[in-house]
């Protein structure tokens, strides 16, 4: 029989799931990662990685971890530092770094007429090219800033949070952030320690949630037993009003949606420095002016430094938009893997990380690699089913009827509870394993199959 090989682009979580499951499903691959080593973004000596000294886990270790690979530490929400040498021990002990061609950026991915996918890269000892049967993509959803544009010039620095490392690049700067995301508020909590004045500058509200509830982490209460949508809604909002208060004390907007329905902040140090008076914050931007910002509301501040905490775009810049489907901000994909099916075959291309969800974890991206691995392997008739699924029958409600804002970082986001339950079912469905957990897949006509070079 002959022997598939595929190749994986990126060394960081998702690319380690991925090539973790291949490994173990017996499945040849090849991996490809820019920087030195493996660990993605979280190593901070990486050129693409967007690491600050202060970064923490938001998510605790053990709702984090991956399940066959716990962490050494106790420490409850790690450091960068700790988790980068995880990364580097889990791939050292599963024997993946070998796998791997490092110092090494994917510049092109084309496919060809049979079917079969021609990767193009530079690597240490010059240009690479291989031939492979599909493609993972795993090179990451928090590489490529997202700078917005202002009306005006300013005369001072600029820089978004992509480029912050350490407090001391604030130094003695009146400083103004602009987004309130996680990141923003680290970053803030740092600068007030350094700047000379800090500012932020948000145009919505949020919901602020303690690391700690009940002595316990907060994202360890009522694991593995969701509670109905409303009623976690209604008990976690009192529940966090009872820990943190009423943000709109502070200056911030109160939300204009339910918790849950954008990603939460897990920084309540934040609301403590806003009560001691260390920082301010201000409404959305209308403009520039030299070192002056005017605000919408017809304030105005003098600053040296505007830090952009406006987050990221996706990004996946060597291959045809068309080939991922696409829509808006986002790639449509069926559990955000898999590209629809084009006259009853995939194009071999699978996509790894695209996922943003509260406590989904690593071990929720392995799920995905092994949904990867399940398809690749699974007979010629299951596949064919489980593609005959994604055309004809409507694709599971990956939200748990959460309504999530019509934002672009949001544009992926889904709810960790029926995330995890969906491709588990698909993956029990491609194994046959229908009473392990799957519904089994929908009946619908037989559909004419293009030849594909995804058998293993």
């Amino acid at each position: 029989m002959q022997q598939h090989r595929y190749a994986i682009v990126g060394a960081g979580p998702s690319g380690l799931s991925a090539a973790r499951a291949l490994q173990k499903a017996g499945i040849e691959f090849d991996g490809y990662e820019a920087s030195r080593g493996v660990g993605g973004l979280w190593d901070i000596e990486n050129p693409r990685s967007t690491m600050y000294e202060s970064a923490h886990l938001i998510s605790s270790r053990t709702t984090t971890e991956f399940a066959e690979f716990p962490m050494k530490t106790d420490a409850d929400y790690p450091s960068h530092r700790t988790l980068i040498e995880y990364f580097r021990d889990y791939a050292e002990h599963f024997r993946l770094t070998e796998h791997f061609t490092f110092e090494t950026k994917v510049t092109a991915l084309e496919r060809g007429v049979d079917g079969l996918w021609t990767l193009r890269a530079d690597g240490p000892d010059g240009p690479i090219e291989a031939r492979y049967d599909g493609v993972i993509l795993a090179n990451g959803t928090l590489a490529e800033p997202n700078v917005p544009e202002f009306r005006g010039e300013f005369t001072g620095e600029i820089m978004h949070t992509s480029r912050y490392k350490r407090a001391t690049q604030l130094t003695g700067k009146r400083v103004l952030i602009i987004g309130a995301g996680n990141s923003g508020c680290d970053i803030a909590v740092d600068a007030v320690h350094h700047a000379a004045s800090v500012d932020m500058s948000v145009r919505r509200g949020y919901y602020f949630v303690p690391r700690y509830i009940f002595g316990k982490p907060s994202d360890t209460l009522n694991q593995g037993r969701p509670l109905p949508r409303p009623i976690k809604q209604f008990i976690d909002a009192r529940v966090l009003r009872a820990f943190t208060g009423d943000p709109t004390r502070f200056g911030f907007p109160k939300p204009a949606y339910k918790i849950y329905e954008s990603h939460p902040i897990v920084n309540t140090l934040i609301l403590n420095h806003l009560g001691q008076g260390d920082l301010r914050i201000r409404p959305d931007v209308d403009r520039f002016d030299g070192d002056t910002v005017h605000f919408r509301d017809g304030t105005i501040g003098q600053y040296d430094l505007v830090l952009l905490a406006t987050g990221y775009t996706l990004d996946y810049p060597f291959v045809a938009r068309e080939e991922l489907n696409w829509s808006g901000w986002a790639p449509k994909l069926f559990l955000n893997i898999f590209p629809p099916p084009v006259d009853g075959a995939f194009n071999g291309l699978f996509v790894m990380g695209m996922i943003e969800a509260s406590g989904i974890g690593w071990q929720g991206r392995y799920e995905q690699a092994e949904l990867i691995a399940a398809y690749l392997t699974a007979t010629p008739d299951r596949r064919a089913a489980f593609r005959r699924r994604i055309t004809d029958a409507p694709w599971p409600d990956l939200t748990a009827g959460y309504r999530y804002l019509g934002l672009e970082r949001m544009s992926y986001y889904v709810n960790k509870d029926a995330y995890r339950r969906a491709v588990r079912e698909a993956t029990a469905e491609l194994r046959g394993d229908v009473a392990g957990g799957g519904r089994g897949i929908r009946s619908s006509s037989p559909a004419r199959r293009a030849p594909e070079k995804v058998t293993a």
